[in-house]
């Protein structure tokens, strides 16, 4: 009897096993293309069913081409496709031209990279913020360290007393705001 039931034993061993042995030939086993990954960050997932972030909305806006160039120059569109929750003040195109000629190409240039990304970091806060939670008076900091001044004029809403926030956008991520100026840190003391 006690053979038996060794026998069993062993039997079901082995078929045990054998079923939980790799065919190293298939395909399942080789996954070396599914474990390559591709460098840099939240960014770089491909996710066409889910809402965009705050960087795949911009980089769909034909009204945001500017920002979208400004923020790979200045190497934040990482930090942007990041969980987040972000408020993004973004400027249009638009904007960014009532800036003084050569402004922009001069930010652009990779000796003005820390300029460039005080700038931008002066659009962005650590919350997602609508538009109807604002207050009059409410003073908002960004990423960059400095502050912004909120100011409600005839129901809109402005920034710093020079952009309004023209339409706003939910992201994955946190909200974009879409406003008709750009934000220009204060002069460090």
């Amino acid at each position: 009897m006690k053979n038996k039931v060794f026998f069993t034993l062993l039997l079901i061993s082995s078929l045990v096993a054998c079923n939980n042995a790799t065919d190293k030939s298939s395909p399942a086993a080789d996954n070396s293309a599914a474990t390559a990954t591709t460098a840099g960050g939240q960014e770089n997932v491909q996710d066409d069913a889910s809402a965009k972030d705050i960087v795949k909305v911009a980089i769909s806006s034909p009204d945001h081409t500017t920002l979208v160039a400004a923020l790979k120059q200045a190497e934040l569109v990482t930090a942007l496709s990041n969980a987040g929750p972000f408020t993004v003040f973004a400027p249009t195109n638009a904007a960014f031209d009532k800036l003084p000629a050569g402004t922009v190409d001069g930010l652009m240039k990779p000796d003005k990279k820390e300029d460039l990304q005080n700038i931008l970091q002066y659009h962005v806060t650590l919350a997602a913020m609508k538009a109807e939670t604002f207050k009059d008076g409410q003073v908002l900091g960004m990423v960059n360290g400095d502050n912004v001044t909120i100011s409600i004029k005839d129901g809109k809403v402005m920034l710093n007393n020079s952009a309004t926030i023209v339409a706003s956008i939910p992201a994955s991520n946190g909200i974009i705001h879409v406003i008709d100026g750009v934000l220009l840190p204060p002069a460090k003391k």
